[in-house]
Formats: structure tokens, C-alpha cells, sequence
């Protein structure tokens, strides 16, 4: 997997530049200074991966990220821990706080390679039918998959696929998250993002800002967060 590096900050690439280098599986084909610049660079290259800054001069972050093409994955790197949920409104792959730990950085660099493998994978037009309370049967991989509402942890929207989690495997399939979200069963799972749909039944803790599922941590977006507290936590999990 290729990728490239923006941010306006010398040290901040540098320090980029090396944990990619002590990543074998990455190649770094560009380091840039400005968005503008990356931009000239992607007309005439394709891009896997780009490690984003988000606070930078002229257009930040997040606004660059609006324009890149579907098959460019994301992983913001900042200082600002504030901006996360704004960060998977635009289908990022993760979100790092600088300075970066080489863990946390090899942990984000997998799953993009986790994510890329899946959207290589051949699928069909797929779609869902709900067949009974319990399940749903789903295409994908040239497999149709049983899988039980219970058994699901949360749903993710990933450019123009949905990545179903369960416990020890993910099931991608090409649906729109809301398309998908109108055939879930309400009393069991709640959109908490634009990117995100729960299952009430797995969260193990909640705060202002994020669910916690396993070792999960899921964005609360603002205008999801009222509905979600109201509705869920204070009802279903206080029970009030």
C-alpha cells in the first residue's frame, strides 16, 4: 500500500516519515506541506493512503478530505483530540493524536490494510432482506451471509460499503448506511454518527463524546448525540 503524508509542519512529517519506514508493508511515495500541493501531486498519481493533518493554513484538513477520491483511505494525524468526531463524518480510517505512539500508528496502518483488502474483494450488487425478528441474510465476498441482529456489534459506512463487526469477523457488503439502517430493528440499534450505527445490547460504557464496545471507541456525532442520550441511555440503559 502506497501513501503519502500532509502537513504543514517539518518535525510532524519527519516523525511520520519514520514510523512509516518501521512499517514494512507501507510505501511512502510523497511528504507535502500544504494540501494544494498534495493535490497537484494525486491529478497524476494514485494514492491508498494519506496520513492528513487537519489543522494547517489555507484549507485544513478535513475540508481536503471531503475532496479526495472514494478509493483514498484517511488517517488524520493532529494535536487537537476536539476534532475526532468531525474526522468520521468524512470516512476516515482512524484518528491519531500527535506525537504519534508506534503502536497506536501500526494498529491504524492494519486496519486500513483490513479495509483495503475487503473493498478489493469481488462482491456483487448487493443487498439485505430481512427474514425474520432474529436475522438478516446479506451478499457479499459471492457468499450470502446469515447473520443474527444479536451477534452484531456495530455497523460502519466506509465510502460506499457498510462493515457489519461481529466478534471475530467483519462482513463488508456495497450499501448505503442509511439504507441499511431503515431495515434494522429500532429497539436494538441506534445511528450515533454518520458513520456509525450501534447495538444498544453491546455497549459497555458511554460518555459525552464516545460508546464504548469491547475494545471499540465510537464517535458521537452532534447532531445524533441529543436523540441518542434521550432516547437510549436515559430510557433503555438508565431506565428513567
Amino acid at each position: 500500500m502506497n501513501c503519502i503524508i500532509i502537513d504543514d509542519e517539518p518535525l510532524a512529517r519527519e516523525a511520520i516519515e519514520i514510523l512509516i519506514d518501521q512499517t514494512g508493508d507501507l510505501e511512502l511515495i510523497g511528504s507535502f506541506n500544504s494540501p494544494g500541493v498534495a493535490a497537484d501531486f494525486m491529478g497524476n498519481n494514485t494514492v491508498d493512503l494519506i496520513f492528513l493533518d487537519i489543522q494547517m493554513p489555507g484549507i485544513n484538513g478535513i475540508e481536503f478530505a471531503r475532496t479526495i477520491p472514494k478509493e483514498t483511505f484517511v488517517i488524520f494525524t493532529t494535536a487537537y483530540s476536539e476534532f475526532a468526531t468531525d474526522s468520521y463524518e468524512v470516512d476516515a480510517i482512524d484518528y491519531l493524536i500527535k506525537p504519534v505512539k508506534a503502536a497506536r500508528f501500526q494498529k491504524a496502518v492494519e486496519k486500513a490494510h483490513t479495509y483495503s483488502k475487503l473493498l478489493a474483494a469481488d462482491y456483487f450488487n448487493n443487498n439485505i432482506e430481512r427474514i425474520t425478528d432474529d436475522f438478516f441474510f446479506v451478499k457479499a465476498d459471492r457468499r450470502i451471509f446469515k447473520l443474527y441482529f444479536s451477534n452484531i456489534l456495530f455497523i460502519q459506512g466506509l465510502k460506499d460499503y457498510v462493515v457489519m463487526h461481529l466478534e471475530n469477523q467483519k462482513v463488508i457488503t456495497a450499501m448505503n448506511i442509511k439504507t441499511i439502517y431503515d431495515r434494522l430493528p429500532k429497539e436494538m440499534f441506534v445511528r450515533v454518527s454518520k458513520s456509525y450505527i450501534i447495538n444498544v445490547k453491546h455497549i459497555n460504557a458511554v460518555d459525552n463524546n464516545t460508546v464504548y464496545i469491547g475494545a471499540n471507541e465510537i464517535p458521537i456525532g452532534n447532531i445524533y448525540r441529543d436523540f441518542f442520550f434521550s432516547e437510549f441511555v436515559t430510557k433503555k440503559i438508565l431506565g428513567k
